[in-house]
């Protein structure tokens, strides 16, 4: 019987908590699948999907691979855990490649053969039968995978399929993500929801001085990070008066480091009013002017009791890049609409900012009345998996 075998990484890490975390999972693997018709099986250390119709089975596969939390998949051939049905099968098998090798993992150690001498025995069945070719024990093109675990079966195979790994999704609380229209913000997002924390999302818009496209381009972000987080509720706030406050009363080379210091204001009082325990940002330290170490110090001190999580922090543009490729947000970030980060951009930002030096631009703004009225015009949006 064909099989799907799912295997988790590192929830074998957890302990006396491993079973919240495999709880979890399991919940996040049926709400992906949530269309499909299956059966799911647990055996210890894998989990097995069975009954799901041939022909759903790459949908499947496709659906599985950005399940947070789940390392790999194989398509397998499931067969009773007995040397002779297992040696039939894998008798059958044709090898495609010029050299191969059989591994064999026996999790059940009542099997009575060892997995080395098993190996070597169901080699020279597969060679037999397959006479034009050779083994190959450290550089394989084909290897015949046997996986014998504890619920009495055997699982045969010869592709494994990479997934995301990490946590599963939630297991680590909530977070607000800092979400431009930008390369960064979005990768951000993906590797903190790898780490089991749920998005929700701030965007701050400046019309007309941005367009309604820049929005648009953002809730397109949103809605391909959802096809792993499944949902985002995305909170939009306008931040045109802040910006003009900033432009008409503060030197100009400060603009940009007290336009952050407002929006982390506002992104704590979402935060705390949506019981979301972060804030995620895509920083990455000497990008940009405003992501040096002094700028990042000066941005991050009005942020009172939340955490500020910056996972693109030490990665090269081409790395982030490559991340934003592989999650399909690399051509929506670079299309031509402005975000409010570039609109009144000074020509020679500060680099080194102090603390001091903020307070002394702010004193001329009232603070707490632009926070408030910037969290009037708060739009919330409630973006999906399609």
């Amino acid at each position: 019987m064909k099989v799907i075998l799912l295997r988790f990484g590192e929830l074998y890490l957890k302990g006396n908590n491993r079973n919240v975390f495999e709880s979890l999972l399991i919940g996040n693997i049926k709400d992906k699948l949530k269309d499909e018709h299956f059966k799911f099986e647990k055996t210890f250390g894998r989990y097995v999907i069975s009954q799901y119709g041939k022909e759903r089975e790459k949908k499947i596969i496709e659906k599985l691979k950005t399940v947070f939390g789940l390392y790999s998949i194989s398509v397998a051939e499931e067969i009773e855990a007995q040397p002779e049905q297992i040696k039939a099968y894998v008798g059958q098998i044709k090898i495609k490649t010029e050299n191969f090798k059989v591994y064999v993992k026996r999790a059940d150690k009542k099997f009575p053969i060892s997995s080395m001498d098993f190996a070597k025995e169901l080699g020279s069945i597969v060679l037999e039968n397959n006479p034009n070719k050779s083994v190959e024990l450290y550089n394989p093109q084909t290897l015949i995978s046997v996986d014998i675990r504890l619920n009495g079966k055997a699982y045969v195979f010869d592709e494994i399929i990479k997934c995301q790994g990490g946590l599963p999704l939630g297991s680590a609380g909530k977070a607000l993500l800092l979400l431009s229209g930008g390369i960064d913000s979005p990768v951000a997002g993906y590797m903190m929801a790898k780490r089991g924390l749920k998005i929700e999302a701030l965007h701050f818009h400046s019309y007309p001085y941005t367009s309604e496209q820049a929005k648009e381009k953002v809730i397109e972000l949103a809605q391909k990070l959802c096809d792993y987080v499944d949902e985002i509720k995305l909170h939009v706030v306008s931040f045109t008066k802040v910006q003009e406050e900033i432009h008409m009363r503060c030197r100009s080379e400060f603009m940009i480091t007290i336009m952050r210091r407002i929006m982390m204001r506002i992104a704590e009082k979402i935060c705390v009013a949506n019981e979301l325990g972060a804030i995620v940002t895509g920083e990455s330290l000497g990008q940009v002017a405003s992501q040096t170490m002094q700028s990042m110090t000066c941005t991050a001190s009005v942020v009172k009791d939340l955490p500020i999580f910056r996972p693109c922090i030490a990665m090269d543009k081409e790395d982030i890049m490559e991340i934003a490729n592989l999650i399909g947000t690399y051509q929506t970030s670079i299309l031509p609409y402005e975000d409010c980060c570039t609109v009144f951009l000074p020509k020679n930002p500060v680099i080194k900012p102090t603390i001091e030096k903020c307070l002394k631009e702010e004193s001329y703004l009232n603070i707490e009345e632009l926070v408030d009225q910037a969290m009037q015009t708060e739009e919330v949006i409630t973006i999906r998996k399609k």
